[in-house]
């Protein structure tokens, strides 16, 4: 049984519910006691009335109406109402719903029963329609007002999760670099110093890569700049696939040099992996007609490790690191040099270079 009264008294037509209309659900196989409630809200402004007389269908009935309180009665044939209130807070859809008991009895431990099972209130019936509309509406208005806290705090939490994630989002783009996609030099700076004073505190072993495409300018000079970029992009592209590790850090250091940061990892590691990514630059086959090296585009490395100490700065590691790509440079690119390898070797190495360059 339903009634809507929110009824426009001029235009005698049916005004839509608001926010504020109240949704009463009453549960009683007494129909005599429908019809008096009824009528005690049948002029009553923004209230709904719906009746459920079958305590089977009570639960069907909440869900699909919405019910801003519940008026439940206590004793029905076959069904404990203090049953019914105790399946109205177990259900995620009617948990919230104010109920009112309404019973035949004013005895204290009935009330008890019914507050513990999780009434809201307790009516002896029938109760004073001033008394029954009175607290309706105020159970209503405390239900509405929750609903409404609810709805606009997970609007908020909503809006700073978008907001949060917009943020994340322009971090990242500060942090990479547009071309290549990998970090840029900005947040190497702010990385390698975190990590650095980690290894420090830690007495473990970080390491660095310096990498250069050999001959690029020629490269660009030969076949454009759109070539050059997309030659770069698949150098980026080699060096996530081959440090893997999360605190492995790809960087693109400037132009057409790149760096790796790799914390916790020593010098013969450093040493295979500077090769394993040569090799594998290498074998992309990218055609490289003004290079001074072969017919493909290669890359000079150069690495160093250690493990530091308080008095050391990672801008002479850096350096080390520049240093030994400059050696790999002068030995003829393509190779990969560690910084502290033996002096004699490179500078015989070097010189056999530059001789080989002046025949």
């Amino acid at each position: 049984m339903k009634m809507r009264k929110t009824i426009d008294s001029e235009a005698g037509v049916t005004v839509p519910p608001d926010t504020n209309d109240v949704m009463v659900l009453l549960v009683d196989d007494q129909l005599i006691i429908a019809e008096a409630i009824r009528r005690v809200l049948a002029d009553q402004p923004n209230i709904d009335f719906h009746y459920c007389s079958d305590p089977a269908d009570a639960m069907v009935i909440a869900r699909k109406v919405k019910p801003t309180v519940i008026l439940q009665d206590l004793v029905m044939p076959h069904v404990d109402g203090l049953a019914l209130v105790r399946l109205y807070r177990a259900d995620p859809a009617t948990q919230d719903i104010p109920v009112i008991v309404l019973s035949t009895k004013e005895e204290p431990a009935v009330k008890r029963e019914a507050f513990a099972a999780g009434a809201n209130d307790y009516l002896v019936k029938l109760p004073d329609s001033i008394e029954l509309i009175a607290r309706i509406r105020y159970h209503s208005k405390y239900f509405l007002n929750q609903v409404q806290r609810d709805q606009a705090y997970q609007a908020l939490r909503r809006s700073q999760q978008q907001l949060q994630e917009k943020n994340l989002e322009l971090l990242r783009l500060s942090n990479q670099d547009g071309l290549t996609g990998l970090s840029n030099r900005r947040y190497f700076d702010e990385y390698i110093e975190a990590q650095w004073k980690q290894a420090i505190g830690d007495q473990s072993p970080i390491s660095l890569l310096m990498i250069d495409v050999d001959d690029f300018k020629r490269y660009n000079d030969t076949y454009g700049h759109l070539a050059g970029d997309d030659a770069l992009k698949q150098v980026a592209a080699v060096m996530r696939q081959r440090f893997l590790r999360p605190t492995d850090l790809t960087v693109r250091f400037g132009g057409e040099e790149f760096a790796v940061i790799l914390p916790a990892t020593p010098f013969l590691p450093i040493q295979s992996l500077g090769e394993k990514l040569r090799c594998d630059v290498e074998e992309l086959a990218i055609a490289h007609r003004g290079s001074s090296v072969g017919e493909c585009l290669t890359v000079s490395v150069g690495g160093t490790s250690m493990i530091p100490q308080s008095t050391d700065t990672f801008l002479s590691w850096i350096d080390r690191a520049d240093k030994a790509l400059y050696q790999a440079k002068l030995l003829g690119k393509n190779r990969v040099v560690m910084h502290g390898q033996d002096q004699s070797f490179l500078a015989h190495a070097a010189q056999s270079a530059s001789a080989t360059d002046s025949a």
